[in-house]
């Protein structure tokens, strides 16, 4: 039973390069199927982490292939929209997010060279969430602009004040994160310090 809760963590980081795939095809069958793609990933996060609990099958692999794949997943998406769409999900706002997250991988791993860890934020988990709903919001709206019932709405919202407020929020989420575990970080320093 302990592979399971890895084996889902695996699923969500071998689906991302075919939602990539499907973005860049920009037709209605791609762009619902990404839709069904990032659904499935979406879940993934949420399906892996309840089965490791209530199965009491965590793992050190499982603890660090989890991250990672929420990286690939969330990270691959960004990238992937601001190159397509640079008008709805701007470079500087996917670069603030990619920068926060290799700030935080070299806080951990610098972390872990001391024999010191730093746990996983609630915090952090609600960024996590807002970047994925921002990201399930924009590949429903994207989907229906194929839609010529939903087509001029779906491009109101998507090129609107609202998208950008949005992303702008996950942005700022994105950075306090960043802030918090380099706070955390310090504190664990000086208690160690302090022991010594």
């Amino acid at each position: 039973m302990q592979f399971i809760p890895n084996a889902i963590t695996i699923l969500r980081i071998l689906v991302t390069p075919f939602l990539i795939a499907c973005l860049f095809q920009q037709t209605i069958w791609y762009a619902s199927l990404a839709c069904a793609l990032f659904l499935t990933g979406a879940i993934s996060d949420y399906v892996d982490g309840y089965v490791a609990r209530t199965q009491k099958t965590q793992t050190k692999l499982g603890r660090h292939l989890d991250p990672v794949a929420d990286k690939v997943f969330v990270m691959g998406l960004f990238i992937s929209l601001a190159w397509l769409y640079p008008l709805i999900v701007p470079w500087w706002a996917v670069g603030v997010i990619i920068l926060r997250d290799v700030f935080v991988t070299g806080l951990r791993l610098h972390a872990d060279s001391k024999h010191r860890s730093l746990p996983t934020l609630q915090f952090a988990k609600l960024k996590t969430v807002m970047q994925m709903g921002y990201l399930g919001i924009l590949l429903i709206l994207l989907m229906l602009q194929y839609y010529s019932d939903t087509a001029t709405f779906s491009r109101e919202l998507l090129y609107g004040n609202g998208m950008f407020i949005l992303l702008s929020i996950v942005v700022l989420m994105t950075c306090l994160t960043g802030l918090s575990y380099l706070i955390i970080y310090f504190k664990k320093s000086t208690e160690l310090l302090i022991h010594d």
